[in-house]
């Protein structure tokens, strides 16, 4: 499933591997998005890709987004069993490499 949006400017392209997001885990997304922007105002994209692996015990599922800004582009990922806590997350990691800049 792919799915592409603007949100306050800023373009989201959301790639989910052999499966269907509900409304909900969008929604959880753009949050993450919105927080993100007010922290650092310069985010022009965000590539989001969401898998559930069932093939394996646990961790099945993988969250990783990269935000696009000028300069290098700062990527996180993350394995665990809920993709809301995974996009959370997802989302400090992202946080703390924007402080570094």
């Amino acid at each position: 499933m792919q799915h592409t949006e603007n949100f306050s400017g800023i373009k989201i392209n959301i790639e989910a591997v052999d499966i269907t997001i509900g409304e909900d885990v969008k929604d959880t997304i753009r949050k993450c998005i919105a927080r993100l922007s007010r922290f650092y105002g310069k985010i022009e994209w965000a590539d989001v890709y969401l898998e559930n692996k069932m093939d394996k015990q646990t961790q099945q599922k993988q969250v990783s987004i990269r935000l696009g800004v000028p300069g290098n582009d700062p990527f996180a990922s993350d394995y665990g069993d809920n993709f809301h806590a995974l996009l959370t997350e997802v989302e400090n990691k992202l946080r703390r490499q924007l402080e570094k800049r």
